[in-house]
Parts: structure tokens; C-alpha cells; sequence
């Protein structure tokens, strides 16, 4: 599917519609997707993830329409920073899990229903990506923020809360839509969440068998190096962070 165009809403579902940031990157992919819900007949909307402080992005977002909630997934730049400029400008509270990033709301809590723009959401904390990470169920759709990409991959935190995290997502009922923090949308993210899953086992296979070679003092990127040798070299900084959790996993769970 091809990227839609910056600075253009476009309409995923019937209560979801995505205005894509200009801030493409190799971890960004295209750039950051800010989500607009609104139910039918609602006149205001929920905005999730805003992105970065980006004045052109945050004022078309505010021209969407009135403005009943800002949701954050988590508190990376790319999908929190512009939120207190975006709050300021349209007066809605901002909501997410970590209490910090709040302004006029309460933190989120692991199965809360938000009742906001004629929906129900309903929060998982999806830890991992993010300590903070959640996602938000809604009308067959499930907004994933980067706990699942639309695309690739996604750099971890910590590997058991991702694995926890997947299982849980992997329980969504079939054809679930999922609608990512970056990249295209997902038609079946459960199915996405099994595929997500095997990979990282995979992976984890990978890196025992590199500790063999290696040790089992072998450091990030030393695996790396063996791990993710067909991988293009600009990706070997972020993927050190993601083979880090994997040792971290690995080397708890054989008691060290």
C-alpha cells in the first residue's frame, strides 16, 4: 500500500482517519501516523499521537475538528513531544500511561474504557516496546502505536514484557484492523501479533546460537554483528538496543 499524503486526512475506517507527519526516517518510517476517531454523528474527535512539535502538522490536526481527548501510546518524541503545543491549542486534556505526560487528565489504566467523540476505547497496556506503551481497542480496530508497526519490526525495551504483550494481542478476535504508529494499516492483527512472535523467537534461537560462538559475555554488538550481518549497517545502532533486551531475556532466565 502506498504511504497517503503528507498533510492530507485520510479515512481508514469508518471512524478512523490518519493525517501522516513529514518526518520520515529510518525508525519513523514515512512518518509519525496521528490518528483521528470520531463516532458517527460525534462533532469532536480523539487525536492519538500528535508527533513531534511540528507547527505545520499540529495546526492541520487542530483544523480536523473539534477536539475531545489527546490519547498518547507512549512517550517518545515522535508521538508525544508536540502534545502540550496541541493541548494548548485546542483545549483538550492529554491522557496516557505514564502520569508525567497528563495535562487536565488522569493517567491510563490496563483495561479502562474511555468513553469520548461517540466510541468506547478500551486501554492494554502492551508494555515493552515502551514501559509505557498501550494500545486502544475500539469498533474492530486496535490502535497499536509502536508495540506493532505497519512495517518491519519494531526496537524493544524490554524482550518478557514484549512477549507478554504479543500474547495478549495475539488474542484479538480475526480481521481485527490494526492501525499502527507508523506504516500502513494491518487488516488482521492478530494474525500480525503470531507472525511478531514467531519472528522474535526466531531471533532468540539467533542469538543462542551466536552466544555459542562467541561466549556468553559477547556484547550487543559483537551479536549484532553475527545476528544481523544481511542487515543494512544503518540499522545496527537501533538494533544493538533490541539485542540488548534479548540478552537481558536470555541471561535472566538462565538465572545470571
Amino acid at each position: 500500500m502506498s504511504a497517503p499524503a503528507y498533510g492530507v486526512l485520510r479515512r481508514v475506517t469508518p471512524t478512523a482517519s490518519v493525517l501522516l507527519e513529514h518526518n520520515p526516517s529510518s525508525m519513523t518510517l514515512e512518518g509519525t501516523n496521528s490518528w483521528v476517531l470520531r463516532g458517527p454523528g460525534a462533532s469532536g474527535s480523539v487525536v492519538v499521537d500528535p508527533g513531534h512539535e511540528d507547527v505545520e502538522h499540529l495546526t492541520l490536526l487542530a483544523e480536523t475538528g473539534d477536539v475531545e481527548l489527546i490519547v498518547l501510546t507512549h512517550h517518545h518524541p515522535d508521538h508525544a513531544e508536540g502534545a502540550p503545543w496541541f493541548a494548548e491549542r485546542t483545549g483538550a486534556p492529554v491522557r496516557a500511561f505514564d502520569e508525567s505526560l497528563c495535562a487536565g487528565g488522569k493517567s491510563l489504566v490496563d483495561g479502562e474504557v474511555i468513553e469520548a467523540a461517540g466510541l468506547r476505547l478500551s486501554v492494554l497496556h502492551t508494555p515493552g516496546h515502551t514501559g509505557d506503551s498501550i494500545c486502544l481497542v475500539s469498533d474492530g480496530q486496535i490502535l497499536t502505536g509502536d508495540t506493532i508497526l505497519g512495517r518491519g519490526t519494531t526496537v524493544l525495551h524490554d524482550l518478557g514484557d514484549y512477549l507478554r504483550s504479543l500474547r495478549k494481542l495475539i488474542a484479538l478476535p480475526e480481521g481485527t484492523t490494526g492501525l499502527p504508529g507508523h506504516g500502513p494499516e494491518l487488516p488482521d492483527l492478530a494474525a500480525t501479533a503470531r507472525e511478531y512472535l514467531a519472528h522474535r523467537e526466531e531471533r532468540l534461537d539467533q542469538v543462542r546460537s551466536a552466544l555459542k560462538e562467541l561466549g556468553a559475555d559477547a556484547t550487543p554488538r559483537q551479536v549484532v554483528e553475527v545476528v544481523y550481518a544481511d542487515v543494512d549497517k544503518a540499522l545496527w545502532a537501533p538494533a544493538e538496543w533490541s539485542v540488548q533486551a534479548q540478552l537481558d531475556y536470555l541471561r535472566s532466565e538462565d538465572g545470571e
